[in-house]
């Protein structure tokens, strides 16, 4: 199996790679200020032809097969830069639910980085199990009236627009009765609420009340009680390795803990080692079968518990290699710890794969 570059893709990857060694540099990888600074990364790397290479020319992409996703991670990784922005399970969920109305109106935006995004899915007692959401709307006249608690919500206090999940219908079934609507977060009756987490960072994450906010009817994203599909959609893209790139990052730390180890090897930077190259040719498979037409469903909870196996062997090999002593290694161990929870718990990605792929009963 060749895995080499066709000279399109070289020719694209020299690019980017001369881009990145003028302008990586300028950008915080870490921290709160990458965080905070997200929006400037996004928009730079879009002004440069380097995001949303692979969504639709008609909103503002470049059409190009997924394979130049994967390279775009390998280089900013290798370069040393700021992740590549995470918004692709927002696109393909807007893209395949919400109409060309709505996708013409919100998808350029969202691409471009001129409007900021966040996700309201999760709440204080709806994490793995989604469907037991209790954040209602309510319809008045053209409009629905929001109440609810979100949590876990990346750049929610920079966000502009929130692809928010809501119960519309509190006597249907509990997967029936979800509606999803994208609110606006610049009004009444929204309160943010950081949440610093363990390794330091206030601004990745927040609490969100909603206390009565509005939003017009027709930003209702397909029809009412369809937001469980919507959701299906976004976290199915969420979890697929091939679209988030963290397999060149894994890498690259295990490549630099090894550098500065001199005598033996701890164990655990070596089972490290396997553990990402194991990753990078799972994401080289599953591209192959992106670009034959392979469409994954369930498989992405493979792949999800694959990333999280990977983070947190890495995440050990750092507390081995580095003890306490090395701040930026305790704080990849100390983020690896979230990758089991993130995203959909391990315990529920091993349900999905015994009930849909191993067609195991409950």
């Amino acid at each position: 199996m060749d895995f080499c570059d066709s000279p399109q893709e070289a020719a694209f990857r020299a690019e980017l790679r001369d881009w990145l060694a003028a302008n990586a540099k300028k950008h915080a990888v870490t921290g709160d200020d990458y965080w905070r600074k997200a929006g400037e990364w996004h928009r730079a790397l879009y002004g440069a032809g380097f995001f949303g290479v692979t969504w639709p020319k008609e909103y503002g992409g470049r059409d190009l097969p997924p394979v130049y996703d994967v390279i775009l991670d390998e280089e900013l990784a290798l370069a040393g830069a700021p992740a590549r922005p995470s918004l692709g399970y927002l696109v393909h969920g807007l893209g395949r639910h919400g109409g060309r109305e709505l996708a013409r109106r919100f998808l350029p935006g969202m691409i471009d980085g001129t409007q900021r995004w966040c996700q309201g899915f999760s709440e204080p007692g709806a994490g793995s199990d989604l469907a037991s959401l209790t954040t209602t709307a309510v319809r008045d006249g053209d409009e629905y009236v929001v109440h609810g608690h979100k949590i876990w919500t990346s750049y929610s206090d920079v966000a502009d627009w929130c692809l928010l999940l809501a119960r519309t219908d509190p006597d249907a079934p509990r997967h029936r009765g979800i509606s999803a609507f994208i609110v606006s977060m610049h009004q009444p009756g929204i309160e943010q609420r950081p949440l610093k987490m363990i390794n330091g960072v206030t601004t990745e994450f927040g609490q969100v009340l909603f206390d009565g906010a509005r939003v017009p009817a027709d930003q209702m994203v397909g029809a009412p009680g369809e937001g469980w599909a919507l959701a299906m959609t976004v976290v199915g893209h969420e979890r697929e390795p091939s679209t988030l790139g963290f397999a060149a990052r894994y890498g690259k730390l295990v490549r630099q803990m090894a550098a500065q180890t001199t005598g033996r090897v701890p164990e655990d930077l070596a089972w490290a080692a396997v553990q990402a190259e194991m990753l990078r040719l799972h994401v080289r498979r599953r591209l192959s079968e992106q670009l034959d037409g392979v469409v994954h469903g369930s498989d992405g909870s493979l792949d999800k518990l694959l990333m999280t196996w990977v983070e947190q062997s890495v995440g050990h090999a750092a507390l081995a290699v580095g003890g306490v002593r090395d701040p930026e290694l305790l704080s990849a161990y100390l983020y690896s710890r979230a990758q089991s929870v993130m995203g959909g718990t391990s315990q529920i990605q091993k349900n999905i794969v015994a009930a849909r792929i191993l067609g195991l009963g409950a």
